[in-house]
């Protein structure tokens, strides 16, 4: 037990930590010229949590060179809780900040920069959390999660979830919520929808095959889907209530008097909990390959990732329950997507809670109160106890 004690020791307090993890710089993102690896906060955060007694398995994501999740597990057992945070953060205009993005900035009761509370500060937070019971025999394991690219691809929890790691019982996503319980989000899908027909001159249509037209009619099958989904669907737990379906962009033809031969379409749906993906996907298919086949276009249809899928725990699970008498907030609903949805994959009941404010977050001067540091280390002890002890 005095080892225990004094390799804890080597771990910094919360301060150094978050300098630390801040200054390192691990932005994700699908330009190359802005992404990084985010191996060296991984190989920090495994120095720590080994020197406080945790077992440390550092996984490459596949496919993915430069990119790896971290599981720190303290204990044994078939159950226990998952305390989790990615480790990349977002791009950033320096131009733009007060501060230096990698220098941990105190001011006006914060602490400002990247990755403060989106969500760096959370790993801190939970570690400091876990030195109190790093003495303690554990009944079932507490585990501490690190992913990567979140903020991009979620290809780290992704790859957790087709590997089945990690085994526990229960986890909390550390997102900035203000320390509010979130059980439930939408889903986002982004897809591209591209007709090709044949150009000509303009004078005569039957030249040319025109897939501007023909993605005229696939836009009118397409507000035709989200009325009928809008219909049927509504949660009122959501400030917007409905599904939405938005579309985004469109590119197509080159001149006011050529057939257009190309048009591109980009729209984005965000499904409310209990729709498919893949079901409204195919509904999609079904509307608009038949235009194409009736105009003679051909047609590609996509996503243009992978997508999240949307999010909901129960509002009696143990794990909302605990939470919300732990910070006396009812759990509720957020617009924007977490890794939640591979977390219950796993088979783990999971929440979304952290502090700083998803308003802060992909912000110049990103900051984290420090009025949230004490109440966030209270409430993850208590959620130790409860589901460790």
């Amino acid at each position: 037990m005095a080892q225990s004690v004094n390799s804890s020791r080597k771990v910094p307090g919360v301060r150094d930590m978050v300098t630390k993890l801040i200054s390192l710089p691990s932005i994700s993102s699908a330009s190359a010229e802005w992404d990084y690896s985010n191996e060296p906060v991984i190989r920090t955060l495994a120095e720590w949590l080994e020197a406080l007694g945790f077992s440390v398995d550092i996984l490459e994501v596949p496919g993915m060179p430069g990119k790896f999740n971290l599981i720190g597990t303290l204990g044994s057992g078939a159950g226990g809780l998952v305390l989790s945070g990615h480790t990349d953060t977002v791009p950033f205009d320096d131009k733009r900040w007060q501060s230096d993005p990698f220098t941990l900035t105190e001011r006006d009761n914060r602490w400002y920069g990247l990755g403060t509370c989106d969500m760096k500060g959370f790993l801190a937070l939970a570690i400091e959390a876990a030195k109190a019971f790093v003495e303690t025999d554990l009944k079932q394991p507490l585990i501490i999660l690190a992913t990567a690219d979140e903020e991009s691809s979620m290809n780290g929890a992704r790859a957790l979830a087709e590997a089945g790691k990690p085994k526990a019982r229960y986890a909390v996503i550390g997102e900035p919520t203000s320390l509010k319980p979130v059980r439930m989000h939408k889903g986002i899908m982004m897809e591209r929808l591209t007709f090709e027909g044949q150009s000509g001159h303009s004078s005569n249509p039957a030249l040319g095959r025109n897939a501007l037209e023909g993605m005229h009619e696939a836009l009118t099958e397409l507000l035709a889907l989200r009325t009928s989904w809008q219909e049927q669907y509504r949660n009122p737990n959501f400030e917007v209530q409905v599904p939405t379906l938005n579309l985004g962009c469109i590119h197509g033809g080159d001149n006011p008097n050529r057939i257009c031969a190309r048009c591109e379409l980009h729209f984005d749906l965000r499904p409310l909990p209990g729709m498919n993906m893949d079901a409204l996907r195919q509904a999609i298919l079904n509307k608009v390959q038949p235009v194409a086949e009736r105009r003679e276009l051909s047609m590609v249809f996509e996503p243009l990732f992978d997508g999240v899928p949307p999010f909901e725990t129960p509002a009696d699970a143990a794990l909302v329950k605990a939470c919300e008498q732990l910070t006396g907030h009812t759990a509720h609903a957020v617009a924007f997507a977490t890794e939640a949805p591979w977390l219950q994959k796993l088979g783990l009941e999971t929440l979304v809670m952290g502090p700083g404010s998803i308003d802060q977050a992909h912000q110049p001067d990103e900051y984290i109160e420090l009025s949230q540091l004490e109440p966030t280390v209270k409430i993850l002890q208590g959620l130790i106890r409860q589901f460790c002890l």
